[in-house]
């Protein structure tokens, strides 16, 4: 058994940890939200008061907040309650150079620690079958792999410090743009009179096959459990697609990367957002094409 803090509780944060008191670990958890500590709870994860107070004594700390300014702020707060000899994780999606600044706030302290965000949604976060992407040294991903592991159903090590958050920036905005070309091909389909199994059953099966479209398909119908069946409600909502697809662009910038179609799919989704429909499932995005309005 080891000793867990967990800080940041929320939609994937608290499965996340919930997962690992199943595996038989300690937990220790702490979120700034009183009602999300009172949920953890019921997962029989213990709470802390603060985040200092969650990680006295732990063996290994993981964050999973909103963005690169709150993992900082965080891991500035915590290190110095941090024991020493433990490992710091960070399973949020930020961008690489706040990764690769946290990751020198716990070097600076002698800890190791990696940068593991994840893909698989709320639905991988409940089910331990996320993703893992992982950034670090081999001697710290040696450390942090087993109880990764208890997280997801398949842990990658990409690399030195900030490789997992590289990773997962062009993964998603693989899927992004995956996403946009499936929901114009579905519009295409309707507007020539071809029904949406016959197109799922053809492009599932041949060259037009993917991931996004064999699990997250975005129109109602071939997929019993993808978000289209239940009017859109996220398993990864427009607002996280954007952020991905935003950080993806800023990270294009830094690096002197062309991206022209990151870019289009970015600007698309920050229309869709607009228009008030950041709350729905990234797949609602067939909607906006269907009306046209992805034309403007």
């Amino acid at each position: 058994m080891t000793t867990i803090a967990f800080i940041g509780l929320g939609n994937m944060g608290g499965p996340m940890a919930a997962n690992l008191v199943q595996a038989g670990h300690q937990v220790v958890g702490f979120d700034v939200v009183p009602a999300l500590c009172e949920t953890a709870r019921a997962a029989g994860i213990a709470v802390a008061g603060s985040g200092s107070e969650a990680v006295a004594g732990a063996e290994v700390v993981i964050t999973m907040l909103p963005a690169g300014k709150h993992v900082l702020q965080v891991w500035s707060e915590i290190v110095p309650a941090v024991p020493a000899g433990a490992l710091l994780v960070d399973c949020s999606t930020i961008d690489v150079d706040s990764a690769r600044r946290a990751h020198a706030v716990a070097a600076a302290a002698g800890l190791m620690s990696l940068d593991a965000p994840v893909s698989g949604g709320t639905v991988g976060a409940k089910g331990a079958t996320l993703t893992l992407m992982v950034g670090g040294s081999p001697d710290a991903f040696a450390r942090g792999e087993p109880i990764l592991a208890k997280m997801g159903r398949r842990v990658v090590h990409c690399g030195e410090a900030g490789a997992g958050q590289a990773a997962k920036i062009c993964n998603n905005m693989i899927l992004g743009i995956s996403m946009i070309g499936i929901s114009e091909a579905f519009v295409l389909a309707e507007k020539l009179g071809l029904s949406h199994q016959a197109l799922f059953d053809v492009a599932s099966t041949s060259s037009g096959s993917c991931w996004a479209l064999t699990t997250h398909c975005p129109v109602p119908g071939p997929v019993p459990t993808s978000a289209a069946n239940s009017d859109y409600r996220p398993g990864f909502a427009t607002d996280l697609m954007l952020k991905d697809l935003r950080l993806s662009q800023e990270a294009a910038r830094s690096a002197g990367a062309a991206t022209p179609l990151g870019a289009a799919a970015a600007a698309l989704y920050g229309r869709f957002q607009e228009e008030g429909h950041g709350g729905e499932d990234y797949s609602a995005i067939v909607r906006f094409l269907r009306d046209g309005r992805g034309l403007a």
